[in-house]
């Protein structure tokens, strides 16, 4: 026990620091499962937001009452115990040492982070789609299209769990749901798309396809070009 009590003590500093650190990456995986929840969907896309949701909320509560385990030992069971090492450095005040955390700086010659550009429409826009795996064969790359549109393809990933798609305009971040599904297709249907609601204008289609983890992967896009609706005659 003293032994035990001795390392704690010891190394109460890198203790927190370890659990500091794995608290603050899982506040990260809680925001982004947070954010994936509020942005799903779907029955089976939600479920497993939800999963990835509660399994970091419990990462964080064990790193708490670990924490509160460390704090408890070198406070209180440590001086009572005369074989314990005493404390060589103040507590840890996980606030300040978790600021450094955030920031990143670049090493000496090392390229800068860049940002992962955003979709651009233009000729030859189709990315992301294998044949025979994850591919829009209609409406094809630079189509145009109005009224309500059949969308034809193909998902048939391995460990295939669901797939969706959705539209943008080119240079957005936000793309919007248009329907999903959890069976696979093979050069058939996939779903309607209605675009008589939307302004006239290029949009990228995305085909999305998750495995049965809920893993996407890359996505297959195409652009095409909405036309404005045909004006019903007045009779």
């Amino acid at each position: 026990m003293d032994l035990i009590v001795g390392a704690v003590t010891e190394n109460e500093v890198w203790i927190y620091a370890l659990l500091g650190g794995f608290a603050f990456w899982q506040l990260i995986r809680f925001s982004a499962a947070w954010q994936e929840m509020r942005a799903a969907g779907f029955g089976m896309e939600r479920s497993l937001a939800q999963t990835k949701l509660n399994q970091s909320a419990t990462m964080l509560v064990i790193a708490l009452l670990a924490a509160a385990a460390v704090f408890s030992l070198v406070a209180f069971v440590s001086p009572s115990l005369p074989g314990a090492l005493p404390l060589p450095t103040p507590t840890l005040n996980l606030i300040i040492q978790a600021q450094p955390i955030l920031e990143v700086t670049a090493a000496p010659g090392a390229q800068p982070l860049i940002e992962t550009p955003q979709p651009t429409a233009g000729a030859g826009s189709q990315t992301g789609c294998l044949t025979g795996v994850l591919e829009i064969q209609s409406p094809k790359d630079g189509d145009e299209v109005a009224g309500v549109v059949k969308i034809l393809g193909t998902v048939n990933i391995p460990n295939f769990g669901f797939y969706k798609y959705e539209i943008a305009r080119p240079g957005d971040t936000v793309w919007l749901s248009i329907n999903a599904s959890e069976k696979t297709v093979v050069d058939d249907v996939l779903g309607d798309w209605i675009t008589d609601v939307l302004p006239p204008g290029e949009y990228l289609l995305r085909l999305m396809a998750a495995d049965n983890q809920g893993i996407f992967l890359a996505p297959c896009v195409v652009r095409v070009n909405v036309l404005a609706p045909t004006p019903i005659p007045l009779p």
